[in-house]
């Protein structure tokens, strides 16, 4: 038990904060040998098209087009694609009121994946570059990802997801200090080797590479991307392109998508399974299961796991080190169901915001497994709701 207990605290450590310390120092070494990576030029850009998905957007579509025709890139080269597949409100109109986009409308909803493969017949250009219809990319965004294309081996640039936190943010800040962490892990992954999947607000690839994914894939994204790096390519990520958003409109809102994405993850970890060995491509597995595997199955059940067993072993076989770990973790979680007293009743206390979100979405992973496992995750998605 003891054994099972100190296994079970390592790997928590490990998924959360110890990945991040090794790639940390691996990077450190593999400077010391290759140097600082090279940030390539802007004198070879490729030709692109931007594509944006939009079901049911007239919010927000308006400012995703002129956002989008303002960003800088040769006019020559760039064009155009906005989906809005089986969307029943004015979007379609919208965006058929702007002669540079290409509208493709169907009013037939069959999910976003088929109309992005739909959209790929239509593609003649080098790269593809997708981006959500609620986020804002900055001016520069699509110059920064391009760039990287002058490296053969890259196949895929994701660009960087940030989440605007005002001053009046409830829990659902948790969504962007999360997304911070996870910017800085992303930024080491790329440059030991490669980042592990591409999240839909903002990414790229070589048209040449697409290759369709099922239609009942739940994150499509993550794994176009993927199908990518199977292939021996490399994801870059790329911080200095960005799509910016709001946070979540309530947690109900933010734990609907996590929950979502959890059931997402683990479909792709089955589809990927061969990725759990390393054999083709060890570092690329080795980041595989450490950034996404560890979160998406075994984790968070191991933080119930060790919880229990650290109980047992206080009555058992106490010492001190065990009494505070105990502590520890009575502590956290005793500040998470404080966060969730708290945000249930709308009062902020933003101490609380990071154990409240850490545990919601541990608790959205176990969902998502059960939701998965039950054939309850729909393909469709249910958009989440956004501060506006």
């Amino acid at each position: 038990m003891k054994l099972t207990f100190w296994i079970s605290l390592f790997l928590i450590f490990y998924t959360y904060l110890g990945y991040g310390i090794v790639l940390f120092f691996m990077i450190k070494i593999k400077r010391i040998f290759k140097g600082k990576p090279v940030v390539p030029g802007y004198s070879h850009l490729p030709s692109l098209t931007v594509v944006v998905a939009a079901y049911n957007e007239q919010d927000f579509i308006e400012q995703k087009i002129q956002n989008t025709l303002l960003l800088d890139y040769p006019k020559d080269k760039i064009q155009y694609i906005f989906v809005t597949d089986g969307s029943s409100d004015d979007t379609p109109n919208i965006v058929s009121k702007h002669a540079e986009i290409k509208l493709l409308h169907s009013p037939e909803r069959k999910g976003k994946i088929a109309a992005m493969h739909r959209t790929m017949q239509e593609i003649t250009t080098e790269v593809v570059v997708f981006t959500d219809a609620n986020t804002f990319l900055n001016k520069q965004a699509l110059m920064n990802i391009s760039r990287h294309y002058s490296d053969a081996l890259v196949g895929a640039v994701s660009g960087e997801k940030r989440v605007q936190i005002d001053e009046t943010a409830d829990a659902t800040a948790g969504e962007g200090m999360y997304w911070k962490y996870e910017s800085k892990l992303k930024t080491w992954d790329s440059e030991m080797y490669s980042v592990v999947g591409a999240a839909g607000e903002l990414f790229s690839i070589r048209t040449s590479l697409y290759q369709p994914v099922p239609a009942n894939a739940i994150i499509d994204d993550f794994m176009i991307s993927m199908l990518i790096a199977k292939k021996g390519y490399r994801i870059i990520y790329e911080p200095e392109a960005y799509a910016s958003e709001n946070t979540s409109e309530n947690v109900r809102e933010e734990l609907k998508r996590k929950i979502r994405i959890a059931a997402g993850g683990l479909q792709s970890i089955i589809w990927l399974k061969d990725l759990l060995l390393p054999i083709q491509f060890p570092m690329l597995s080795f980041q595989y299961v450490s950034h996404r595997v560890l979160r998406w199955t075994i984790t968070p059940f191991l933080m119930i796991l060790t919880f229990i067993i650290n109980w047992i072993l206080l009555f058992s076989e106490p010492t001190i080190l065990i009494e505070l770990i105990l502590f520890a973790q009575v502590s956290f979680y005793g500040m998470s169901l404080l966060g969730w007293y708290f945000e249930s009743r709308q009062v902020k206390v933003k101490i609380l915001f990071i154990p409240f979100y850490f545990c919601m979405m541990n608790w959205a992973v176990m969902a998502g497994i059960v939701r998965y496992l039950k054939g309850n995750q729909s393909v469709m998605w249910e958009k989440a709701g956004r501060k506006k």
